[in-house]
């Protein structure tokens, strides 16, 4: 009976098992099984459960909310593929692990979470897009087995390196389905006297848009719903795109600041979305479309799961790399500051350690995933993670928290058009300094104005507000040793293209 309390103690202050009742009655401790699914490009409120976007069907989703938990204010501290990836895997902020960008190598001196994982007894498996920097679609540390391919990869035919060898995949197979069949097929294979960790990593629903042929057109006819910030200026009206929902709160025109106002016009703006490539309608249900591949793709993992009998001692996790605009600020993509970029759909379904309908308040960010995952394995969180744990508030239990959001991006020579940003973001306002721009800086009131569309920082009687919150956010920076902005080399540049120019 001793031994029992002992176990049982042991198993809710670790969160890192279940109890088990193995052959002839013994007790033991079993860690827990993880699946992490990770997409591309999807926005926090693209989820049908959420009513926020008419006609939208995601029921692999809407079972896991209603199953598990919903994280509701997730966010990432960097809205861009490889930061974001690279700080998911680290549990550190971009400016830390050094991969600031789409471009940036990754040092020699990182350590992914699955690498420890694997230390204390795990089997590890990486499936999809990996896409960080100098590594291509080669292998990595932590993993052992590895289905991947290069940079962003294609949605038809795609070609795999697998266990790193290149396998040309059947004519016609879609890689949202293909990832998922693989997963699937290791799981079976594995070896079942280990725990297990699977990080499926899809494509899906990454530019430029392809949904499988089976989704195509589904929603051809589904109404386009603009935000109120989609268009700039009173009078901005020469291209409406659909029904515009009304603005709650003020607007104040005057104070957008002038690269918001330029960009609408270029790659990542409404009126010249990806250089003329696409009409925003096409653009908005092609998207959508394409996430139903990767919704069905959550709904077999769970199906598989509890196939196999093994609900009680497994954990799914659902996540986006980052957010992405619809319109917003006459925006499309991410990068920026605005909450459609920094926020990102989380959902947990863990039947075991997740009561049905959770639903997490908390403000939970990208450098948590590795922590907590670690804590359910029974790892300690090593001294440089700088993310924390939320395995407590999946329980429902109430533990110490933070109340703010520390955001950076760092300018791009491939997109010269949004500049370097550091934000702060609390449960009210939210800061937005412009770095290196000849413009003005941001906050807002969330709580009256959710769409960000009236800028106080002229305000007055908001300015003790704002220097606040602009002195914690350097002060973020100098206490994480952010304060040097890393200059990267342009990429696809060399000393022969610069000989005449220096």
């Amino acid at each position: 009976m001793i031994k029992l309390r002992a176990l049982l103690i042991c198993t809710v202050f670790t969160g890192c098992s279940v109890l088990a009742i193995g052959q002839g009655g013994a007790n033991r401790a079993k860690p827990m099984n993880i699946i992490f699914i990770l997409s591309d490009d999807h926005r926090y409120d693209a989820m049908g459960f959420m009513n926020k976007i008419p006609g939208l069907q995601t029921p692999g989703m809407d079972r896991m909310a209603k199953e598990g938990a919903h994280l509701k204010n997730a966010f990432v501290s960097t809205a861009l593929c490889s930061p974001s990836r690279a700080s998911i895997l680290t549990g550190q902020y971009a400016h830390t692990h050094t991969v600031v960008d789409n471009d940036a190598p990754l040092p020699d001196n990182l350590t992914f979470f699955p690498q420890y994982l694997q230390k204390s007894g795990y089997q590890t498996a990486f499936l999809g897009k990996w896409h960080m920097g100098n590594t291509d679609d080669k292998p990595q540390p932590g993993f052992d087995h590895w289905v991947s391919f290069q940079g962003q990869g294609v949605y038809y035919n795609p070609t795999f390196n697998i266990n790193g060898q290149r396998v040309k995949q059947p004519e016609g197979s879609y890689t949202t389905d293909l990832l998922t069949e693989n997963a699937i097929d290791w799981l079976n294979h594995r070896n079942k006297q280990k725990p297990f960790f699977v990080y499926l990593s899809h494509k899906g629903v990454h530019a430029e848009f392809k949904a499988a042929k089976r989704h195509a057109g589904k929603y051809a006819n589904l109404p386009i719903v603009c935000p109120p910030s989609m268009y700039l200026t009173a009078t901005d009206s020469s291209k409406v795109y659909g029904e515009v929902t009304a603005p709650k709160g003020p607007v104040n025109y005057k104070d957008i600041p002038q690269w918001v106002r330029r960009q609408r016009y270029s790659w990542h703006g409404v009126d010249f979305m990806y250089h003329g490539d696409i009409k925003f309608n096409d653009f908005y249900r092609q998207y959508l479309e394409t996430l139903l591949a990767v919704d069905e793709s959550i709904q077999r993992v769970l199906d598989w799961v509890k196939e196999q009998g093994l609900e009680q001692n497994t954990m799914v996790v659902y996540m986006g790399d980052n957010g992405f605009s619809f319109g917003e600020h006459g925006l499309i993509d991410k990068r920026h500051a605005y909450e459609e970029s920094m926020r990102v759909p989380l959902l947990c379904w863990a039947p075991a350690l997740v009561k049905p309908g959770t639903v997490v308040p908390q403000i939970i960010m990208n450098i948590d995933i590795a922590p907590t995952f670690l804590q359910l394995a029974g790892v300690n969180r090593p001294a440089n993670m700088q993310g924390s744990s939320f395995a407590d508030l999946l329980r429902g239990n109430q533990t110490p928290w933070r109340d703010k959001v520390f955001y950076e991006y760092y300018w791009e020579a491939s997109f010269p058009q949004t500049p370097t940003i550091f934000a702060i973001r609390t449960d009210r306002y939210k800061y937005i300094y412009n770095h290196g721009v000849w413009d003005i800086n941001e906050l807002y009131d969330l709580q009256n104005d959710p769409y960000e569309m009236n800028n106080l920082i002229r305000d007055t009687s908001f300015r003790k507000t704002g220097m606040a919150l602009k002195k914690e956010l350097f002060g973020w920076l100098e206490e994480t040793k952010g304060q040097q902005i890393p200059l990267k080399y342009p990429p696809g540049r060399n000393d022969h293209q610069f000989r005449n120019t220096y």
